[in-house]
């Protein structure tokens, strides 16, 4: 079978670079690239490049005047006519700016083809302004559909953190804090720098699409873990107790602007059933329900859960709530640490509202409701 790449990335110098330094490590390589940026005259190019140049160009319509649906019907069945024609040891997905490489790789294994590795190409002097700007893709022209609502930031941080490989451009402006960012963002990627490293066979070790979802899934995602280190910090915030809904809702802006990046699973009082998920970043913060907890489930309800999600419950399971808890992470340069902490616990319930039990938290003001649109 053909092996599969994909880099994607908002860093695009960043990313063309990786993407030739992929043409260069494995000679007779072929790049596969959508643009994006015609889809408002209601097109998208499609090329195909190797290290000597294009082979060919063509433009694709666009689906349901949706450029990201055009990749997906187009993507696959140039994969498979690159595979049939044989003689092309490796397939390169170059992305376009703002496309995520979750659902590619999802499109592209669903295909049929071998996806090898996915890759997210990164500048690390950039690496903090991307996550702290909040503008919306459409506002910077990075929108890949007129219903595209997403921000830089939240785009930025799923792109970095879905990719079990960094590609790490050389910068002089980067300095010991962006890189300790990084690492702390992303503990577990490996990191190449690119011409420097094997960056060719980071991407064929293999790549296993459902465990990449898993590792996103709220309810079992691989948060970082506590550092400290070159003034940069994460804080990993785990309690048992659940928040009192007007308390928390109040708190939001502060939350959110306190880190960089903030992420997790949090439960609130009212909604004692619910697990919710936190994804902030760019000063912005999108909350919504990821399902039950597993402990508001019947017992037959559990062969229907896939594995690693009743392990990840194993290990939050309590006594009295099972798996409910709070499990959020905070990373950023410059973290108030015991600032943040006392917030967040002036949010959970005091001793005499968790003592009223269930009952009598499922009649809180419901203050989330209109975020969670119920």
């Amino acid at each position: 079978m053909l092996p599969v790449v994909i880099v994607g990335g908002l860093h695009a110098d960043a990313r063309r670079a990786a993407v030739d330094r992929l043409l260069v490590e494995v000679p007779g390589s072929v790049v596969l690239h959508h643009d994006l940026a015609t889809a408002v005259a209601g097109t998208v190019v499609r090329t195909i490049r190797d290290a000597h140049g294009t082979r060919s160009a063509a433009e694709t319509p666009l689906v349901n005047d949706c450029a990201c649906c055009a990749l997906r019907e187009d993507l696959v069945p140039e994969l498979k006519r690159i595979e049939e024609a044989g003689g092309t040891p490796l397939a390169v997905v170059e992305l376009w700016d703002s496309v995520e490489p979750k659902a590619m790789a999802e499109v592209i294994t669903s295909g049929g083809l071998d996806l090898t590795g996915v890759v997210t190409a990164v500048d690390p002097a950039l690496l903090l302004p991307y996550l702290g700007n909040g503008d919306d893709l459409a506002e910077r022209g990075l929108a890949a559909a007129p219903t595209d609502q997403r921000t830089v930031a939240d785009t930025f941080a799923r792109q970095l953190e879905y990719a079990p490989v960094l590609a790490l451009a050389e910068s002089a402006d980067a300095d010991d804090e962006d890189r300790e960012l990084l690492a702390q963002l992303h503990p577990t990627a490996r990191q190449v720098l690119i011409g420097h490293g094997d960056l060719a066979g980071a991407v064929r070790a293999g790549f296993d699409v459902e465990a990449a979802a898993a590792a996103q899934h709220p309810a079992c995602a691989l948060l970082p873990a506590e550092a400290d280190a070159h003034g940069v910090s994460t804080l990993v915030w785990h309690r048992r107790r659940p928040f009192h809904p007007e308390r928390l809702y109040a708190a939001l802006e502060d939350l959110t602007c306190a880190a960089a990046r903030s992420r997790g699973r949090f439960w609130l009082a009212d909604k004692p059933d619910a697990l919710l998920h936190w994804d902030a970043a760019g000063g912005a913060l999108c909350v919504e329900s990821a399902g039950p907890w597993l402990a508001s489930l019947p017992d037959a309800a559990w062969e229907l859960v896939p594995p690693v999600r009743r392990a990840a419950a194993a290990l939050d399971w309590h006594p009295e709530h099972g798996d409910c808890c709070q499990h959020l992470v905070f990373t950023s340069p410059g973290l108030d640490r015991d600032g943040l902490e006392r917030l967040l616990e002036s949010c959970l319930l005091t001793d005499a509202e968790y003592a009223a039990g269930r009952a009598a938290w499922k009649r809180l003001p419901p203050a989330f409701d209109t975020l969670l649109e119920v």
